[in-house]
């Protein structure tokens, strides 16, 4: 028996029926349309809107433009009424010493005025008081002339726990000598230098941003004035001492 009966043939393409058509993948299908589907989507109907959706439309765009200038009516006025914040924004010049004169009442001494050099200037000068660890203290803050930043801390009554609280995370590095006086000299890790020392019986503390030259400035000029303020209130008591007697 012979098994070429059971062979498959393929039908050569010039005896297909005549009309037939390969399908192409991808391509139109036979007896389809050829067109391509740029053709088609030309065809599609357009895309309209009744009244009353443009209407809606319409309303919401503006909305959005009313919100939005609305917005900015709003922020510019803060933002012209509030500028960049630099160390010019924050040099008031305070006059520190008629401040401390008016301190001098509560704190029981005169504080710290120290007479500092041309291009120096305070921002701030106040008698802090009631706080819960009772210790009160007069705080100065200093501008200085090559744009740095000295804060003056002043008090007859410090304890460990007030002077840790102060001089916060910052760690001893060493001690430096100015105006006479041994300092301790600590870094605290945001870059501020610390700085303490103890001037006829008054804790003194100096920290801020500033080269290690204006801190001896400043800590030579505090020393000479707290001596100062010493030598006139003991002269003050003792003139009293003799007009009571």
């Amino acid at each position: 028996m012979s098994d070429s009966s059971d062979e498959r043939t393929t039908p050569d393409p010039e005896t297909r029926p005549s009309g037939a058509q390969a399908a192409v993948p991808g391509g139109p299908r036979p007896g389809g349309d050829a067109r391509s589907v740029d053709d088609l989507d030309d065809d599609a109907p357009p895309i309209t809107l009744t009244p009353n959706q443009a209407k809606r439309a319409s309303s919401t765009a503006r909305g959005m433009l009313i919100a939005t200038g609305a917005t900015i009516a709003v922020v510019l006025p803060v933002y012209f009424l509030n500028p960049t914040y630099t160390a010019e924004t924050y040099r008031r010049d305070v006059d520190v010493a008629t401040v401390a004169r008016q301190a001098a009442g509560d704190a029981g001494y005169l504080p710290a005025s120290p007479g500092l050099p041309d291009g120096w200037s305070s921002n701030y000068a106040r008698w802090v008081t009631g706080r819960s660890d009772g210790v009160d203290f007069w705080e100065v803050g200093f501008l200085t002339a090559d744009s740095g930043f000295i804060q003056l801390t002043q008090t007859d009554d410090a304890n460990p726990t007030w002077l840790a609280q102060r001089v916060g995370d910052a760690q001893v590095s060493g001690t430096r000598s100015i105006g006479g006086l041994e300092w301790e000299l600590l870094d605290a890790p945001d870059g501020d230098t610390v700085l303490t020392s103890e001037v006829d019986g008054a804790t003194v503390v100096l920290n801020g941003e500033a080269s290690l030259t204006e801190f001896d400035t400043l800590g030579g000029a505090v020393i000479e004035d707290v001596r100062q303020n010493a030598v006139e209130e003991a002269e003050r008591l003792s003139s009293y001492d003799t007009d009571g007697s």
